[in-house]
Formats: C-alpha cells, sequence, structure tokens
C-alpha cells in the first residue's frame, strides 16, 4: 500500500491505533456502541517488577495501547535474550540533542525484556531526556472515541456508495463469515474500512499491542513529561480528509493481498525493525509501495497528506521543544524516520548531524 506501513507510525500503525481508540479487542464495535468508560488517569503510579531497585514506577493505565504488565519473573533455568537493537540516533546541533527511537505500536514480549527493556544507549537516552515525545500524546487517548467515530463512521450504510462496487463487493467478501464485522463496515467511510481490514491483518500477524513500544518507554521513563507532536485531531483528518478517489485507493491496496500475505510482510517488518536500520526499512517499504499500487498519482497523494506532511509537522514541533539545556526523546513510528522525506533527512536540513546509536 501507499504510505508507511500502519504497524510502523504510518496507516497500518495507525490501524492499531484507531482500533485501541475505539475499543476493538479482536472484533469490530457497533458503529452506534458506547465507547468505554475512562475512569483512569493515562499514567499512574504502579509497583515496578523485579531488577528495578524496588522503586514505584509510571506506567500507563491498562486501556491505553492495550498496555499489560510483563511477568515479573522467567521459568526457571530460562534466560531471556538481550534486547533489540531497534532503529536509534542521535541528532546533534551545537549542545541541543534529540534522541529518536522508530517504534511499533505492537510486537512480541521478547521485545522487551522484562528486566532490560532496552538497550543500553536508549535506556540511558531516556534517563537523559527531559521529555518524551510521541505522535500523540496518551491524554489525547483518554476521550478519543467519539472523534474517531465521528470522522470515520457515517449515520447510515454509506460504503456501498462511496466505494466502487467491485471494492465493495471485495470488502464483504474478505469478511465473509463474520457478520458482526460485516454490519460495522457498512457504515464506515473508505478510508476507516481500510484501516479496519488492516488491524485483522496485524492481529492475525501475531503482534499483539500489548508489547507496542510506546507503553514500554513509559514504562521505562521515570523523569518528566510525555508530550504529542500532533493532536488527535489533526491525526484523523490526515485520512478523513482525503478525496474520495484517494480513499478508494487506499482501500483497494489493503485487498490487494491476501490476508496471508499481509500477515507475512508485517512479521517481516517486525524483523527488519529488530535489526535497527530505517533506511533499510523504508527501501522495503517503498518496494512493497510499488508493488500494490494501482495509480500513482493517488498512492503520492496519499503519501504526501498522511505521512510527508505530518512526518515535518514532527520535526518542527520537536525541534520547538529542543534546547541546549534539556535533550529530548522522539519516539515516533520507524517508517516515518527513513528515506529522503523522512524525520531523519528532515533533521539534516536544519543542520542536525544526525547519527544511529
Amino acid at each position: 500500500m501507499s504510505g508507511p506501513s500502519m504497524l510502523a507510525g504510518g496507516r497500518r500503525a495507525r490501524a492499531l491505533l484507531l482500533a485501541a481508540l475505539v475499543g476493538w479487542t479482536g472484533g469490530v464495535p457497533a458503529a452506534d456502541a458506547q465507547p468505554p468508560h475512562r475512569a483512569v488517569s493515562p499514567r499512574r503510579p504502579v509497583a515496578v517488577q523485579p531488577g528495578n531497585g524496588g522503586r514505584t514506577q509510571t506506567l500507563p493505565s491498562a486501556q491505553w495501547f492495550g498496555y499489560r504488565v510483563p511477568p515479573a519473573a522467567l521459568p526457571r533455568g530460562q534466560r531471556m535474550a538481550p534486547a533489540p537493537r531497534l532503529p536509534f540516533y542521535v541528532a546533534r546541533k551545537g549542545q541541543t540533542t534529540i534522541y529518536v527511537l522508530g517504534t511499533l505500536h505492537a510486537g512480541e514480549a521478547r521485545d522487551f525484556p522484562v528486566e532490560h527493556p532496552f538497550r543500553p544507549a536508549i535506556q540511558a537516552a531516556l534517563n537523559r531526556s527531559a521529555l518524551v515525545a510521541f505522535e500523540l500524546s496518551p491524554d489525547d487517548l483518554i476521550s478519543s472515541e467519539a472523534v474517531v467515530r465521528k470522522a470515520g463512521f457515517c449515520p447510515d450504510a454509506c460504503l456501498s456508495r462511496l466505494a466502487t462496487p467491485a471494492l465493495y463487493a471485495r470488502v464483504m467478501s474478505r469478511l465473509q463469515g463474520n457478520r458482526a464485522a460485516q454490519q460495522a463496515v457498512r457504515r464506515m467511510r473508505p478510508w476507516f474500512a481500510a484501516l479496519m481490514l488492516e488491524t485483522y491483518d496485524s492481529m492475525s500477524s501475531g503482534l499483539q499491542t500489548e508489547f507496542g513500544a510506546e507503553a514500554q518507554i513509559e514504562n521505562a521513563y521515570l523523569k518528566g513529561r510525555v508530550v504529542g507532536l500532533e493532536t488527535l485531531r489533526e491525526q484523523v483528518d490526515a485520512f478523513a480528509t482525503l478525496d474520495l478517489p484517494s480513499q478508494r485507493e487506499m482501500l483497494a491496496q489493503n485487498l490487494a493481498q491476501k490476508p496471508t500475505e499481509n500477515a507475512a510482510d508485517l512479521r517481516r517488518l517486525h524483523a527488519l525493525w529488530r535489526a535497527g536500520d530505517a533506511d533499510a526499512l523504508a527501501a522495503w517499504q517503498a518496494a512493497k509501495t510499488a508493488k500494490l499500487t494501482r495509480d500513482r498519482t493517488l498512492a503520492a497523494r496519499i503519501e504526501d497528506q498522511t505521512v510527508y506532511r505530518r512526518n515535518r509537522r514532527f520535526v518542527v514541533r520537536a525541534l520547538q521543544r529542543a534546547s541546549p539545556r534539556d535533550p529530548i526523546f522522539v519516539a515516533v513510528g520507524v517508517l516515518h524516520l527513513g528515506g529522503p522525506h523522512g524525520v531523519l533527512a528532515m533533521l539534516r536540513s536544519f543542520g542536525y548531524k544526525v547519527s544511529p546509536a
């Protein structure tokens, strides 16, 4: 599909995010279902796991990215593998430092070993940073369901008229055997239907949102504030304001492969993410996009609106928060990082020296 994979900060990552926002736990909600009650702050003190000196630690609430506290200990005799490399970079200009980590919004338990979830260079950067900046602030996720539902759902069964007849038939065929999903998708706009289909593929890949990097970063970051580089409305509008031909292109790309092929792509993405090279990931995604694209003009329009403009917003707002006195830690979807229009290239264009760490 055009643009970064959702799982890594592009459309697939936001599929998982939007799934969390509307309360999906493996199925599709009714379009008029009430959002779950959010009585818990997104950050709350809980007892820390063994190996952290007995300190109290700030963790996300259970609702945020499906976070689940990892087991306190491994079975007797079993050793946890070291933390993976992950795509981590240091950007410096004079005395100003910005740490940049490429994230996945879902993963596996082995990605974040219990006692040392991040390799030393990443943990040291977190310890030095005055704040952590995600794509979205955790606070934005507390009252997000209404925003997502309003943007993604129609008051009537609109997909059959907004998508082409052929696309609509393929969507219903893809969801054959899942009556609840078929009922819900009828009221979705094409862009949101595309994200819903990607959510199912993400789930079938075996990756789990409770092991998404953002929740693990909040678990490990004890020093300062966690902020967002864009608002929920800005992120949703990047998709909701796509013109209808672009939304149809987005939906068609999601249907171009079998679900098993999409799940295999996600597992490959996960392996590349663990290896830690943002440019290699960008090259892989570019080749995948070229294979799935039907209309290059529409694909470029989607890429610009949902990826490149947001990359620039991330960088500009990160620079506004950076200062010579206090390093900051930026954690955004990994496929926002690499390539000629990625976050790393944009930081270089502002005079920063960017190096892998």
